[in-house]
């Protein structure tokens, strides 16, 4: 432990298994920065001199100088005063934490997609009893595309803007403003299970929202 020995009054550094212990840890936090996207990155209280050693681990692909640029990386962090690790601990944290509600307001939107492809009216009455303010409309058309678009083996583009929507409806009650906010591009945890299996083509999605408000 550090302090002073009471027997011999001198400073007591860290013993080698301490420093390793922390050695590693700074380590750990410095790849999960470089795994962070650049947005992701914006709001972390990381110092500015230590944000180009990040995105150049970032850049680089050769596994071995990659892992060279994360030594070095956690060699500038360990300069660090321990208040400013302590608070990108902290904001990592809070990051997971976030991405963990996040996760779990996705599986809340793929289970009301499914109830309403399986139950139809009966689903979308329940849900409109949650959330009044809905386009009871929109939505059920867009789950008649979607189980049109099943029947006939189709892209499942209404599925997926059905998905949207439904995440948009339920996303913003849930989450405070911080983590509403905090969602961008870079941030969604949508996976191909809950959008369908093909990629998201956005320009897909959004000629087919503009065919399904034409008469």
């Amino acid at each position: 432990m550090r302090g002073i020995d009471e027997e011999t009054g001198e400073f007591r550094g860290e013993s080698r298994s301490q420093q390793r212990r922390e050695a590693l840890e700074v380590a750990a936090i410095a790849e999960q920065l470089v795994a962070l996207s650049e947005a992701q990155l914006a709001r972390m209280p990381v110092p500015e001199e230590l944000l180009p050693h990040i995105r150049e681990a970032r850049r680089i692909t050769s596994h071995i100088a990659h892992k060279r640029q994360l030594a070095f990386l956690a060699k500038q962090m360990r300069r660090e005063d321990d208040a400013v690790m302590e608070a990108i601990r902290d904001a990592l944290d809070e990051k997971g934490d976030t991405a963990r509600r996040e996760t779990a307001i996705m599986h809340r939107v793929e289970a009301w997609r499914d109830r309403l492809l399986a139950e139809s009216d009966a689903a979308l009455t329940e849900l409109l009893d949650l959330y009044p303010d809905a386009d009871r409309q929109g939505l059920r058309q867009l789950v008649r595309n979607s189980l049109e678009e099943r029947k006939r083996n189709k892209p499942p583009r209404a599925a997926r803007e059905l998905f949207r929507q439904l995440r948009e409806l339920i996303l913003l009650p849930e989450m405070p403003v911080a983590g509403a906010a905090g969602l961008d591009a870079g941030d969604e945890v949508l996976d191909d299970e809950a959008l369908g299996d093909e990629t998201i083509d956005d320009r897909a999605l959004d000629d087919d929202a503009a065919d399904q408000r034409q008469p």
